[in-house]
């Protein structure tokens, strides 16, 4: 009998690092900015949205598509955010967070062999669904550009990934982990090689409202000419309202992709939870809603100008991130000061930096290289998290001045 009976196709991703991080958090005691969650309640409009939907009765399955009024809400969202019209029933699969719409798209429409174009690093579980497609991703970098204001990509490098087999593109802008948000002239760039090439693209937009630079706006690449025919959009509840653990996601595509997504949907979780649907529908529709986000947004603002601060004091390279609720610092001068190694006489990775950064601070953070394919391009880099309440930011760079300072004495 095989050790494992893990499928070989899944073998190779292990157990996520969300979960290995946020274990060893607990055994020290350590302050979570590593797992993207917030560390506090969404709005209280929305959770009485939720407990009435269950009081009057919205309490078995939904249609596998999503029930009416949550599509129509969602319809009206993507069309004020700079979306195009959709018909609601016919275009819009409800799914059980992006998470589900991502892995609903990857077994719906492609093929064994297929290729796929993502952007590295990524979240961690676009390899494995490409791979449970039986799918071959082709990875392009994204690195810090010459001033490290922002990161970018190569354009040689993605015309290179393009190849005869290229069935999709994964794009996630605003992007994670790296907070960048694609520009105009970038997401015109492989809305045309798209074109050349025949491709789909999927556009995981799950920060679209948390951006933070008005120079560099969300734009959905679905909005570009040519781009709505062959674009599925793909978003969700949790991360713009602070309830990820409802897990109410959505994919947005025209009906000959939707069938497709669909397809495969039925059979992963055939729908989502019916009373977080209705109240789902109050957040996208409801004045009260639209306040909530854009308060949102302010408040992560100034949080991510407090943490990106604090971790350039205590020396971190960091890179600023243009959306999403994570900073990309460079780990390399606090981890030479400390005198890391990783055992072997060489420089420390990320995985040293954030193991000491729980033992010895208290502060759990994500070694990002499990989002590369090249690890090596990875290991210098720690993401944080600042989706989390102003005290716990401060707790947390506490805890980080105390230990590094500490540390720089001893060795002095």
């Amino acid at each position: 009998m095989p050790h494992t009976q893990t499928a070989s196709r899944l073998r190779p991703f292990g157990t996520s690092i969300f979960a290995e991080m946020s274990v060893l958090a607990t055994q020290h005691n350590a302050i979570n900015l590593s797992q993207g969650f917030p560390d506090f309640d969404g709005p209280e409009f929305l959770k009485a949205a939720a407990q009435q939907a269950i009081e009057i009765g919205h309490n078995q399955y939904a249609r596998t598509q999503g029930v009416p009024a949550l599509n129509e809400a969602i319809a009206a969202w993507w069309k004020r955010g700079g979306g195009c019209e959709v018909d609601p029933h016919a275009e819009i699969t409800v799914t059980s967070g992006c998470t589900e719409a991502l892995a609903a798209c990857c077994l719906g429409l492609l093929e064994p062999g297929d290729e796929v174009v993502c952007f590295e690093p990524f979240y961690d579980a676009y390899l494995a669904d490409v791979a449970l497609a039986g799918a071959v991703p082709r990875a392009v970098t994204l690195r810090p550009n010459r001033d490290r204001s922002a990161f970018g990509f190569d354009e040689t490098e993605l015309r290179r990934a393009f190849t005869p087999r290229t069935r999709a593109v994964l794009l996630n802008t605003p992007h994670n982990p790296t907070g960048k948000v694609f520009t105009r002239d970038e997401l015109a760039l492989i809305a045309d090689l798209a074109i050349e090439h025949g491709t789909i693209v999927l556009a995981d937009e799950v920060y679209e409202r948390l951006v933070f630079e008005p120079a560099r706006p969300h734009i959905s690449i679905a909005s570009l000419p040519g781009m709505a025919e062959r674009t599925i959009t793909l978003s969700s509840l949790g991360k713009t309202f602070s309830m990820t653990g409802w897990k109410i996601g959505w994919a947005i595509a025209p009906p000959a992709f939707t069938a497709g997504v669909r397809a495969a949907h039925q059979f992963l979780t055939f729908a989502s939870a019916t009373p977080l649907q209705h109240a789902a529908a109050v957040a996208l529709a409801s004045e009260e809603g639209e306040a909530y986000v854009e308060q949102l947004q302010r408040d992560y603002a100034k949080r991510r100008r407090f943490l990106a601060d604090a971790l350039t004091e205590l020396g971190f390279g960091v890179i600023e991130p243009e959306g999403t609720y994570f900073i990309m610092a460079d780990h390399t001068a606090v981890s030479e000061r400390l005198g890391l190694t990783n055992g072997k006489g060489e420089p420390a990775d990320d995985f040293v930096m954030s193991r000491w950064l729980i033992e010895h601070a208290g502060v759990a953070t994500i070694p990002p290289s499990v989002f590369y394919h090249d690890k090596m391009e990875g290991r210098k880099y720690l993401r944080f998290a600042f989706c989390k309440r102003a005290e716990t930011l401060r707790a947390a760079v506490d805890r980080m001045r105390t230990a590094i300072g500490s540390a720089r004495r001893v060795q002095a």
